[in-house]
């Protein structure tokens, strides 16, 4: 038990580490060396751990996104609003880690990554009703979109540094997306 407490501990604060560095200077500016003198970890615990920078970052995604993918996983399949809602209550409730990794400091890499996992979490959620709907166009384009739009939205939020709460985003985000994502799921294009 006190190896795993360990483990935790030294995981947190090389996440930690990162989050306050990219927010200081950027992603790509940082160092395994900064990281680890921020965290007070030696390199070989650090490798221990994560192959690279970069398997640390997404060690702090694929916690994060974790509890969203769980969370969506409860959702009926016919919820298609409440996977973004989901996302922005996070990124609301996470402000300080989504400014370092969703923000400019964040990267292509953090972008390209993020855009990849709510995808996956996304084709899991939809493939469903997707396919009760009878729509000709597939699943990967629907999600592509419902990401790329959701994603969309949460950086200009954090851009604004979240200046309005997840309601409102939420909000903004039925207004502009549902309707379309609506209409693939109740009636499919007419062959031509």
């Amino acid at each position: 038990m006190p190896d795993d407490r360990r483990v935790r501990r030294t995981r947190r604060a090389l996440h930690e580490a990162l989050i306050e560095l990219v927010l200081e200077k950027g992603y790509e500016a940082v160092s395994v060396r900064e990281i680890l003198d921020r965290a007070d970890v030696v390199r070989s615990t650090f490798y221990a751990h994560y192959r690279d920078k970069d398997a640390l970052l997404f060690s702090c995604f694929e916690e994060m996104l974790g509890r969203l993918r769980d969370a969506v996983g409860t959702l009926s399949p016919t919820d298609t609003s409440r996977p973004a809602e989901l996302l922005y209550e996070h990124a609301y409730e996470h402000r300080t880690v989504y400014r370092a990794l969703c923000g400019r400091q964040g990267g292509n890499l953090v972008a390209g990554h993020l855009q990849r996992m709510v995808g996956r979490v996304l084709t899991e959620h939809l493939s469903e009703p997707l396919a009760a709907s009878g729509s000709e166009l597939p699943v990967d384009l629907v999600v592509e979109h419902y990401t790329t739009t959701t994603l969309g939205l949460l950086g200009w939020w954090v851009a604004h540094d979240f200046c309005h709460d997840p309601a409102w985003l939420a909000g903004t985000w039925r207004k502009l997306a549902l309707p379309g994502l609506r209409t693939v799921l109740e009636a499919p294009i007419a062959a031509r």
